[in-house]
């Protein structure tokens, strides 16, 4: 159960995506969690209003496993295969993240003052909620694709406009964690 229970190293689940990928290659797919949300608007008729939504959605039915897996896996891994461990975060990390208010840094993958019932009672973060959705949705949709379609589906393929993708969202994080996200809290 330890196997389980822990991250895995690099080298196990690196090749391991490697082959997931290799495979979709093979059978000309392609994998990314953003144009399964065009695939479910389609399948709910929104074709009807944009053209953007009007496309053979049942080619991309196969990709809607991947939601499917992610919630499955999810939910299996945070109720019964999930241990008690700490997130092993820098502890000058910490220190400026309970500066910001965050008490419970590294006690959860994510910060219950933003991510709880309690904390959309404040109109603050619901705000940050919100506006940070519309920003990454539009920003999934003018870059083409998401962080994981890019990075994984887009740079195996070898593909120019995934690397400059990639490269832009380390740089909106790295603005966002280093000037943005300070002046928030």
């Amino acid at each position: 159960m330890e196997i389980i229970l822990n991250p895995w190293p690099w080298y196990v689940s690196g090749p391991l995506i490697a082959i997931v990928m290799a495979l979709l290659l093979y059978f000309g797919k392609t994998f990314g969690m953003s144009s399964n949300l065009r695939t479910l608007c389609a399948i709910g008729g929104a074709g009807k209003f944009a053209d953007f939504f009007k496309f053979n959605w049942r080619d991309q039915l196969w990709n809607l496993t991947v939601v499917l897996g992610a919630i499955i896996g999810g939910f299996i891994a945070t109720h019964y295969l999930s241990n008690d461990t700490l997130i092993d975060l820098n502890p000058e990390t910490v220190v400026e993240l309970q500066n910001m208010g965050f008490q419970n840094a590294g006690a959860s993958l994510l910060p219950n003052e933003l991510f709880s019932i309690e904390a959309l009672k404040s109109p603050k973060v619901l705000i940050i909620l919100i506006i940070g959705g519309i920003l990454v949705g539009f920003g999934t949709r003018y870059a083409g694709g998401c962080t994981s379609g890019h990075a994984i589906t887009g740079l195996s393929s070898l593909q120019k406009p995934s690397l400059i993708a990639v490269i832009g969202f380390f740089i909106g994080g790295l603005i966002m964690t280093n000037l943005i996200l300070p002046l928030i809290f």
